[in-house]
C-alpha cells in the first residue's frame, strides 16, 4: 500500500462480529467511505492544507454520526450516561491534547485540540474539561443528545448480564446469543475478568499531508456499562494515539491491553530505533507487543506518504487512500 505525498486512513473500531448483518456492514462502510472522502477532498483542496486540520475534520464527522461509538451514540456508563474521551496529536513538535469524562461536549476531538492549542496543559478531564469547554465557547448539548434507543437497550442487556458489553451495535438477538455463550471456556477476558462480547467501535483518523506533516486523532465513548471514571487508551498519548516526524498512529481494541503495550508509540519506536518500514513496524506492534490474548487493531501513515494497518481481531472497520489513487474501504482481512 505505497502511496504518494499525502495519505489518509480512517477506522471505526476493531473486533467486528462475523455474524453482523450485511445491511449493518454496508451502513458502516458507507459512513467510513463518506468520512474518508471528506478527508481526501480536504487534502486535494490545497497543497498547504495541514494534516492536523484534516484529522480533526474527519473525526468530528465520525463523532456526529451515531453508527460508531464516539460522540452521538456513545456507549453508556453504569449510570446510563455518555462519558466520552478523545485525543489529537500533531507530529510537528509532537504537540498533543486530550480530554476525558466529557458529558456535554458535542465534539470531544475539537475540545482536545483546544487543550493542545489554548491551554498550558496536554490533558484535561471531567469537571475541569467541562469548565474549559464552556470557557472556550465550544458547542455544548444535554447528555440526552448522545443517548439512543439502541444504546439504552444494550445497557439494559449488559446490566442483566452483570457485565461490560463491548459490542452494542449488533442487533439484540445476536448480542443475546453472544452473551449467552459468555460462560463457555472461550470467554474473552479483560484484566482476567470475563466480558460478554468483543467489538469496539472507537473512531480514529491518521493523515500525512503533502508537506510530510503527520497527525492523528482518536475518539470514543468507551465501554458499555463501564465503571464511572474509567479511562481507556483513546485519550492516552502513546497508547491510543501518537504522531511524530516519522508517522501517525490511531489504535482501537481492548483498551487495557493497548495501554500496557503503549501500542501507538511502539510503531514509531520500531521505525525510529530499528529502522523498520511502516508496515513492518505495524505488523510487529500488533503481533509481538500485545499481551497474550490482547485484541487490537491500528491504522498508520508515514511521512513519506505510505499507509498501513493491522488487526488481530475478526475484522476492523477501515478506509484508506493515497495521493496516487489507491483507495480501500473494508471490514475483513
Amino acid at each position: 500500500m505505497e502511496g504518494g505525498r499525502w495519505a489518509i486512513a480512517v477506522h471505526g473500531g476493531a473486533g467486528v462480529d462475523p455474524n453482523l448483518p450485511m445491511e449493518r456492514q454496508e451502513e458502516a462502510k458507507r459512513v467510513i467511505a463518506r468520512c474518508l472522502q471528506l478527508g481526501i477532498d480536504a487534502l486535494r483542496s490545497s497543497p498547504n492544507v495541514r494534516a492536523i486540520d484534516v484529522v480533526e475534520l474527519v473525526v468530528r464527522e465520525l463523532e456526529s454520526d451515531p453508527i460508531f461509538n464516539a460522540g452521538r451514540g456513545s456507549a453508556l456508563n453504569e449510570e446510563g450516561k455518555a462519558e466520552m474521551e478523545a485525543s489529537i496529536m500533531d507530529g510537528c513538535g509532537r504537540r498533543c491534547g486530550a480530554v476525558s469524562g466529557l458529558t456535554t461536549v458535542k465534539n470531544p476531538v475539537s475540545l482536545a485540540r483546544l487543550v493542545m492549542e489554548k491551554s498550558p496543559h496536554s490533558y484535561l478531564a471531567f469537571r475541569g474539561a467541562e469548565a474549559f469547554a464552556k470557557a472556550q465557547g465550544v458547542e455544548l448539548v444535554e447528555n440526552d443528545y448522545f443517548i439512543t434507543d439502541e444504546n439504552v437497550g444494550m445497557l439494559k442487556l449488559a446490566k442483566e448480564a452483570n457485565s461490560i458489553m463491548f459490542d452494542y451495535r449488533v442487533p439484540l438477538t445476536t448480542a443475546e446469543t453472544c452473551g449467552a455463550s459468555a460462560s463457555s471456556d472461550n470467554t474473552l477476558r479483560m484484566n482476567g475478568l470475563p466480558i460478554s462480547v468483543y467489538m469496539q467501535e472507537t473512531v480514529g483518523c491518521v493523515v500525512v499531508d503533502s508537506q510530510g506533516r503527520c497527525a492523528a486523532a482518536t475518539s470514543t465513548g468507551g465501554l458499555m456499562n463501564k465503571m464511572i471514571g474509567r479511562i481507556g487508551d483513546s485519550p492516552l498519548i502513546g497508547s491510543g494515539t501518537y504522531a511524530c516526524d516519522a508517522c501517525a498512529v490511531s489504535c482501537t481494541g481492548e483498551g487495557e491491553a493497548i495501554i500496557r503495550a503503549t501500542l501507538a508509540r511502539e510503531v514509531a519506536a520500531l521505525m525510529e530505533y530499528k529502522g523498520l518500514s511502516l508496515q513492518e513496524a505495524v505488523d510487529v506492534a500488533v503481533k509481538e507487543r500485545l499481551d497474550d490474548g490482547g485484541k487490537a487493531g491500528l491504522i498508520a501513515v508515514s511521512s513519506d506518504g505510505k499507509v498501513a494497518y493491522r488487526f488481530n481481531t475478526t475484522g476492523m472497520f477501515r478506509g484508506c487512500a493515497t495521493q496516487d489513487g489507491f483507495m480501500e474501504v473494508a471490514i475483513w482481512e
